[in-house]
């Protein structure tokens, strides 16, 4: 983590430990990285992760002390956020880590007179799709072989919550 970053947001979670959102940069890409492969079989690389940073998208990351245990991309579009990746590190999925980022990431939209957050999900993320929707997001769309997948390709579900 670098000595830079300041928390935006703190957080409690389920069982009462505090998570920190930070905005992250360039220093972060190990750890950001580390995660990433750990939670998914097909990665984001470390040249998209750099193309996200230098294009000024927003990359915030949810901290237990100095631990980052998960992160957030997001591309501002005029009036509307299109969430690019969500990622909880696997052993801390499902401890309030995603539910953080997901709440801070709706209060800095609010905040920024956003109209609309978008984001594309695995049909089969069925963890994710329940977060989503407990937070307002609906199913607007259907985007046919989305991602790749061990039996080929998997459709992804559009989602968008109004704000």
């Amino acid at each position: 983590m670098s000595e830079v970053h300041q928390p935006r947001w703190a957080e409690s979670t389920p069982r009462g430990e505090s998570i920190s959102i930070l905005g992250l940069d360039e220093e972060d890409l190990p750890a950001i990285l580390h995660i990433e492969h750990r939670a998914h079989l097909y990665p984001w690389s470390h040249r998209v992760f750099c193309d996200c940073i230098r294009s000024g998208y927003l990359l915030d990351g949810a901290f237990d002390g100095q631990n980052l245990l998960g992160f957030s991309v997001v591309m501002p579009i005029l009036n509307e956020w299109h969430v690019l990746n969500l990622c909880v590190d696997p052993p801390q999925q499902r401890q309030g880590v995603g539910r953080a980022l997901l709440r801070f990431m709706i209060e800095q939209a609010r905040q920024s007179k956003i109209q609309s957050l978008w984001l594309e999900v695995r049909e089969s993320n069925t963890p994710a799709r329940a977060l989503y929707a407990a937070h307002g997001f609906a199913k607007v769309g259907l985007r046919k072989a989305y991602y790749p997948a061990k039996s080929g390709r998997e459709d992804a579900l559009v989602l968008c919550c109004e704000l």
